[in-house]
């Protein structure tokens, strides 16, 4: 933007800004409730400035009547939206396998504040939830954010239709892919919850004096932990490459 700017300039530079301003309040790591609104908007300020080159080439012209200019500031709010849902929906993999292993290990009662929602949840599920995010600074996934915000004029162009049908079916599939992918998560710790209860059954059958819950639930915890520990690594390994496989679809 040029010290004095024009009209169109102002115009472009506020298309610019309600998509990225959209898609930062609502992805990953820095969409969080536990983040400042202020900082979140300096931050997509400061981004939209810097893609400004980039989407330049893509944006339509300075449109002659008001109402065209609201729908095209709303459209580009609404793949802001989309954008960024897509991308917060698939880190919920990581809360479904927490809340699966809390159910199966008994442990669902123990809650815990979670930062990244900024409300109580079940301790296993903050963990991962932190975990994930955690990964993906380590990584350098979070590139990979800036480079999507990048490729998303060339992939939803401002001067096209907004594929809604589209959205609306990628948006179900990645929700689908996620839970089942949570659930895939804790199938360690599903499978040893669901033989030890048959076989705590049995016991408890054959032998119907034996206090069977006294010595069951603390084995339960102590054996479910142990295994959710160990395939913690596996765990972290597995979701951070769907999640990559996942963010190379639009970087």
């Amino acid at each position: 933007m040029s010290p004095f700017a024009v009209p169109a300039e102002i115009y472009h530079s506020g298309l610019i800004f309600m998509r990225i301003g959209a898609l930062v309040m609502l992805m990953p790591a820095l969409g969080d409730k536990s983040v400042p609104v202020s900082a979140r908007l300096v931050f997509a300020l400061l981004l939209s400035l810097c893609l400004g080159p980039v989407a330049a080439p893509y944006l339509p012209a300075l449109p002659d009547s008001l109402g065209a200019m609201a729908g095209q500031a709303l459209k580009e709010f609404f793949i802001g939206v989309m954008l960024g849902l897509l991308l917060q929906i698939l880190t919920m993999a990581l809360a479904v396998c927490g809340e699966a292993v809390a159910i199966q290990s008994t442990l669902s009662f123990a809650q815990t504040a979670n930062p990244m929602e900024a409300q109580a949840g079940s301790s296993l599920s903050s963990f991962l939830s932190v975990l994930g995010v955690t990964l993906i600074f380590a990584t350098g996934l979070d590139h990979l954010f800036l480079s999507a915000m990048a490729r998303s004029y060339s992939l939803f162009q401002p001067v096209k239709a907004v594929p809604l049908m589209d959205a609306a079916a990628l948006a179900v599939r990645t929700f689908s892919q996620a839970f089942a992918l949570g659930l895939q998560l804790a199938a360690p710790v599903v499978v040893f919850s669901v033989v030890f209860n048959v076989a705590v059954g049995l016991v408890g059958r054959m032998m119907p004096q034996f206090q069977v819950f006294f010595v069951a639930t603390p084995l339960h915890v102590l054996f479910g932990l142990s295994l959710f520990a160990l395939s913690l690594g596996a765990i972290g390994l597995v979701w951070l490459d769907r999640y990559q496989t996942f963010l190379r679809l639009f970087a």
